[in-house]
């Protein structure tokens, strides 16, 4: 019984190592193999922007599984650092195929500008831009450059822009699907798919209002950076497509060769002598400390609005807007009396009404303790995106931000006829009231049900109108006549009072200053807020063990002789438990 037990213990030592133990080491290897290179003293930074990015970095720091090494911020972050940086000369820029969001174009050629303008050339080369994709966002971002590459051959379609929707109300009336869904009001278009085979005349125009602002929007900053009549620009272009050797007579482009060729090209220009990856330059060189005594909150706010608490995103980093996450950053950065104001950056479609509440209340509570909360729009903060950030004390968005679509929407799908054509019957059964049944899959609402359904749309729409008319100083008239679910561009928005002012993340930061009472050359330290999680809090939440399970795992490899292992025992020599079971770790010695 004795070698019983000691056998199964030994296996399951075994299993632990090998399922815990083993992702660990491997994960401390890749953290100690990574170690950037020092910034050579004449370096052309590399930016390649054929991988997609998200908006903001995660806070998670096991994101880098998910494949994503950049995000917008940290490319604008990473650009306004560099260009004061005397070893950096110069910047390449890779451009995607498929496109890049308008938004992400806009604030991308914000920070591309600045740094042209601080002396250093920029060139972006192209392998070709698609009509698969939003190319007019890339083509706008090439302009910005000043020097427009294109391979040979390569072809340039950015000839406009169009969406298309996928309809399926035949489909399901076919298959006996019901989709019974309300909407407040007719823009509110997102369920529309469902419950027509075509666009309505309010869809219709909601879709080509957007794109047409998004459009000349590119077309004014391609052809101001071009130094060409914007009308004969758009004419050019909508000629289109060219392969790259047409589109350089025409003036489109500036120059036609391999990216071996555009990179000895932009070495020339600037005197750099070695072309240095992006995110290898931002990892080590990492932004200087400000000895300041004030500071901005950072506080970001990326995908849909939930209720809850991310626990840092588990494995891949995922990225999302969590109601107590942001609301508890609101009040750290309350507490914070270094912090001075908030950034709040948004990029998000919307979400939960009550998780959207939450975190407005923490925006309220920020401005009523004296700290002036500045939203920065991002790709979209539209729906919940909006409300959360209605009550802002200003608001900053791209002019291609889609924001807006004041309106909800809800229903369900009746599934109970259409799984009867396969001999699949669903009931269901309930007690108490009718409405404990509303959202059963089997059959569409009741008439006493669909009046509740009804009600209660009318309540969180009477809501969100009532919030946008307090925090914009708009009549809630006037806010029903421009709301009713549409979506608006930021140069749209801006006309209809919705947002201030039209810029990027570093005017957010101005004006967030200024309504600060500091000066605008005072430098300021930005404070991101919640704070990213250390390397052992996110294994402890991803893998879902116990610190003490960590700490006999890490000490296990460290017996067996692993050397890497070290630094995690040097760490974990350090942690103490948090009062709720957390691991709080102390700051370890520099060696």
């Amino acid at each position: 019984m004795k070698q019983f037990l000691l056998t199964m213990a030994g296996v399951f030592a075994g299993l632990v190592l090998f399922f815990v133990g083993l992702p660990i080491v491997l994960l401390i290897s890749l953290a100690s193999s990574a170690k950037p290179a020092a910034t050579p003293a004449n370096a052309v930074l590399n930016l390649d922007l054929r991988e997609s990015l998200a908006d903001q970095d995660s806070l998670n720091p096991l994101a880098f599984l998910n494949g994503r090494s950049l995000s917008v911020l940290s490319v604008v972050e990473t650009l306004h650092r560099a260009e004061t940086d005397d070893r950096v000369k110069g910047l390449l820029i890779r451009l995607p195929e498929a496109g890049v969001s308008p938004a992400e174009a806009d604030e991308l050629r914000l920070a591309i500008r600045s740094f042209r303008a601080h002396g250093k050339p920029v060139l972006a080369h192209s392998q070709g831009l698609y009509a698969q994709g939003i190319s007019t966002a890339s083509y706008m971002l090439g302009a910005a450059s000043g020097d427009f590459w294109m391979q040979p051959g390569a072809a340039l379609q950015s000839v406009g822009i169009a969406s298309s929707d996928t309809f399926l109300k035949r489909f399901f009336d076919k298959w006996q699907i019901h989709a019974d869904y309300q909407q407040r009001y007719e823009y509110k278009n997102a369920v529309n798919p469902y419950l027509y085979s075509d666009y309505t005349p309010a869809h219709r125009e909601a879709e080509l209002g957007w794109m047409t602002s998004v459009y000349q929007s590119e077309l004014g900053e391609a052809a101001a950076d071009r130094k060409q009549d914007v009308a004969k620009l758009r004419a050019t272009l909508e000629a289109g497509p060219y392969v790259a050797e047409d589109a350089l007579a025409r003036r489109l482009i500036d120059h036609v060769g391999q990216v071996e060729d555009a990179k000895a090209a932009i070495r020339q220009q600037s005197g750099g002598t070695e072309l240095v990856d992006f995110a290898s330059y931002r990892a080590a060189a990492p932004a200087a400390l400000v000895a300041s005594p004030n500071s901005i909150a950072v506080i970001g706010a990326e995908g849909e609005i939930v209720t809850g608490t991310s626990k840092n995103g588990g494995l891949n980093g995922q990225s999302g807007v969590y109601s107590d996450d942001v609301a508890q950053a609101f009040h750290d950065a309350i507490d914070d009396k270094a912090v001075k104001a908030i950034v709040f950056r948004v990029s998000s479609p919307g979400g939960s009404d009550t998780a959207s509440e939450q975190i407005l209340a923490g925006v309220r509570a920020a401005k009523a303790a004296g700290k002036p909360v500045v939203v920065s729009m991002g790709t979209y903060a539209a729906s919940g995106g909006y409300w959360i950030s209605s009550e802002a004390t200003e608001i900053v968005a791209e002019p291609t931000t889609l924001t807006g679509s004041i309106g909800v929407f809800g229903g369900k799908f009746a599934l109970a006829d259409a799984l009867g054509h396969f001999g699949v019957d669903q009931r269901s059964l309930g007690v108490g009231g009718d409405f404990a049944s509303a959202f059963a899959s089997g059959q569409e609402f009741t008439p006493s049900q669909s009046a509740q359904v009804s009600a209660w749309m009318d309540r969180i729409y009477a809501g969100f109108v009532q919030r946008v008319a307090t925090g914009r100083k708009l009549s809630p008239e006037r806010v029903r006549e421009i709301a009713r679910g549409r979506v608006w561009t930021g140069e749209q928005a801006r006309q209809l009072g919705l947002v201030d002012g039209l810029g990027g993340f570093y005017d957010a930061v101005r004006e967030a200053k200024r309504l600060a009472g500091l000066p605008a050359d005072q430098r300021v330290t930005l404070k991101t807020l919640p704070a990213k999680k250390s390397m052992f809090e996110a294994f402890s939440h991803a893998l879902g063990v116990s610190s003490a399970s960590l700490k006999a795992v890490a000490a296990s490899a460290w017996l067996l002789g692993d050397p890497r292992a070290q630094g995690l025992m040097d760490q974990l020599a350090h942690a103490r438990m948090g009062p709720d079971g957390s691991t709080v770790l102390a700051p370890t010695p520099i060696r």
